[in-house]
């Protein structure tokens, strides 16, 4: 098992047990969402809070793995439309990096709660590949068209308070009372009527897992594609080797 699970009073907390990167893995995600839709069916969990053990909330695929997410594209993404159909809201505890993918996860939360210290990074543009996990969706729909371009074609990290100022989250605090915080506002939204906090966050995301499968099906095209270049190897390697990449668009 890569998830734990611990219920307190009404709110659930879900933490990723991959340390120190939580690389993306198609049973991490595959158990988050089970856990999710399990709450669905217990009347006494009405919110959620993602978190993770270790350095990282998420640093994405892993590419010093010739197994980049413990599965196919297609298998990972089927997990993240599921985790953008969940009824019960869930909170994003963002300690560390959420990179890639990893931003991708984060995106898919409700409500994204994070410190100085985390990074938030769509860094497909310097690995030479195309975004996946449904930031083609959850990017714009979150933060509009023009910041999601801005976020994924420069492919900058942001500091917490910078991923505050930019939406791609909600709430910044100091790194020891993160967790804390985001397990009180899921106090918060649990101690509303667990019917209609389901119904509102069913309404305020309808069709979000719709568009992220049709999104996702189209980002694994063009991951497949753009993966055979010259430009995703060098890509790969100055990932690895800490260095800007030499792109010849090849």
């Amino acid at each position: 098992m890569t998830i734990g699970v611990e219920v307190h009073g009404h709110v659930a907390l879900i933490e990723m047990q991959d340390p120190p990167h939580n690389f993306l893995n198609v049973v991490q995600v595959e158990a988050i969402a089970d856990a999710l839709e399990g709450f669905e069916r217990d009347a006494e969990v009405r919110a959620a809070v993602l978190a993770a053990d270790g350095r990282s909330f998420c640093a994405g695929a892993n590419f010093g793995s010739s197994d980049r997410t413990g599965g196919s594209s297609e298998d990972l993404y089927a997990q993240a439309a599921r985790l953008c159909e969940a009824s019960t809201p869930f909170i994003a505890a963002v300690q560390g990096p959420a990179i890639g993918g990893g931003l991708g996860l984060a995106m898919t939360a409700t409500m994204r709660v994070t410190c100085p210290e985390a990074r938030f990074s769509a860094n497909f543009v310097k690995l030479g590949i195309h975004q996946g996990f449904g930031l083609s969706v959850t990017l714009p729909e979150t933060i509009g068209p023009s910041r999601a371009a801005y976020v994924l074609l420069g492919g900058r990290r942001f500091n917490g308070e910078e991923a505050v100022q930019l939406g791609l989250a909600d709430i910044c605090v100091p790194a020891e009372q993160l967790r804390a915080r985001a397990l009180e506002i899921a106090s918060e939204i649990a101690s509303g009527a667990p019917l209609a906090i389901r119904a509102i966050n069913a309404t305020l995301r309808g069709g979000l897992g719709d568009r992220v499968r049709a999104a996702t099906k189209h980002e694994a095209e063009e991951q497949a594609r753009l993966f055979a270049t010259e430009d995703a190897r060098e890509g790969a390697r100055s990932v690895t080797e800490r260095r800007e990449g030499n792109f010849a668009g090849r």
